[in-house]
């Protein structure tokens, strides 16, 4: 197996899925007397399970190529958390700035409630 063949939760259980779903009507056919049960195998495995695991493929492929979801973003989130409300203009700006400074998205996380009593921090501003 190679690096870009990783094993693949979702990749497992559709092949789990296709697997199953051609046993189950192949033996289904043999049991109820189908004389030509043993086509579902071919079909199955030989077209149904490619076709299945290549659509697996462009899924994630589309997935990853969408970018980061706003989840990964910590920008992004921000701005949703703003947009909805659930900041203030002063803690906005604060908590951009201390993602700038830091880069890391777990300082800027901070649960306590937005503190009226800080200024509002204007970096376009200078000090004289």
């Amino acid at each position: 197996m190679t690096a870009d063949e990783e094993e693949d939760p979702l990749a497992s259980i559709v092949a789990g899925s296709v697997t199953a779903l051609t046993f189950l009507v192949g033996f289904g056919l043999m049991f109820v007397g189908v004389p030509y049960f043993w086509v579902a195998f071919p079909v199955g495995f030989g077209g149904l399970l490619p076709a299945a695991m290549g659509a697996t493929r462009l899924y994630q492929r589309r997935r990853e190529a969408d970018g980061p979801t706003s989840e990964d973003d910590p920008l992004a989130t921000l701005r949703d958390r703003y947009a909805r409300g659930e900041l203030s203009d002063a803690e906005f700006e604060r908590q951009v700035e201390r993602l700038l400074e830091t880069e890391d998205a777990e300082t800027v996380r901070d649960p306590s409630p937005p503190d009226s009593s800080s200024p509002a921090v204007e970096p376009d501003r200078e000090t004289e």
